[in-house]
């Protein structure tokens, strides 16, 4: 079901900053300047249309469209829910990219996946190269990609019979990490499109990749510490009680 404008909620709002709980199946900004489709750039146009004029300035080359991605300082994956923060004007843009490159902002997401993984903690140190629309582990080969670093810490927190609940933070931002990370060490996020091998059935009642952005940590333009944190969507909570009753039944 395509989803609309009045399901982005907003978490936070200050003069600087907006933190919203992005839905599932939303895109962040447009693919082109031909797409049309609903996005998060359409939603915050709509409630500031002055955020038009926030752009990254200095830090994207000719060709990226900096233009149809205003205030947006990160993206979260179409598929992916949960929160993102924009800013409202090009002084928190510039303060919060850079804290992004310095990986001061924390962020920690949710993310079944499918099996149990061995080590109940870890380090994921796996640079990435794009090939295509796709991450790759694979740098070297018929033809070898930029390699970027990318890290992601993990631990989990459940284990069901088939799939284990983990919480994740990568300390890196690059393009579908978190889900080329679980992939490389053999757990795929649960619904995963691209990264799930298709012998791996994504459940009918879920529906959509379980991957939510629950938490972001960062100190604000002024100076202050600030926490935001959102609850799993509805859709991702059902199923994970459904997943705990069936294992107590059995």
């Amino acid at each position: 079901m395509p989803q609309t404008h009045k399901e982005v909620k907003l978490i936070y709002e200050d003069n600087d900053i907006l933190i919203i709980d992005k839905p599932s199946g939303l895109l962040t900004h447009p693919v082109n300047r031909k797409d049309k489709s609903d996005s998060v750039v359409s939603w915050v146009l709509k409630l500031h249309p002055e955020i038009a004029e926030v752009q990254d300035k200095y830090g994207a080359s000719v060709g990226d469209w900096v233009d149809l991605r205003p205030g947006i300082i990160h993206r979260l994956d179409k598929e992916t829910s949960g929160l993102m923060l924009i800013a409202k004007n090009q002084e928190a843009f510039n303060y919060f990219k850079k804290s992004f490159q310095d990986r001061t902002i924390q962020k920690t997401y949710l993310a079944l996946v499918y099996g149990q993984p061995k080590q109940k903690s870890g380090i994921i140190d796996v640079p990435l190269g794009q090939l295509g629309s796709k991450q790759s582990i694979k740098i070297k080969g018929k033809h070898d990609l930029k390699e970027k670093p990318a890290v992601t810490e993990y631990k989990v927190l459940k284990q069901f019979d088939e799939y284990s609940l983990l919480e994740v933070q990568p300390k890196t931002g690059r393009t579908h990490q978190i889900r080329v990370h679980l992939k490389s060490i053999g757990h795929p996020v649960v619904c995963d499109p691209l990264y799930a091998p298709k012998k791996l059935i994504c459940p009918a009642e879920l529906g959509r990749l379980f991957l939510h952005a629950q938490k972001l940590s960062f100190i604000s333009l002024h100076g202050e510490a600030m926490m935001a944190e959102t609850d799993l969507p509805i859709e991702l909570s059902d199923f994970l009680d459904k997943l705990a009753k069936n294992q107590i039944l059995m």
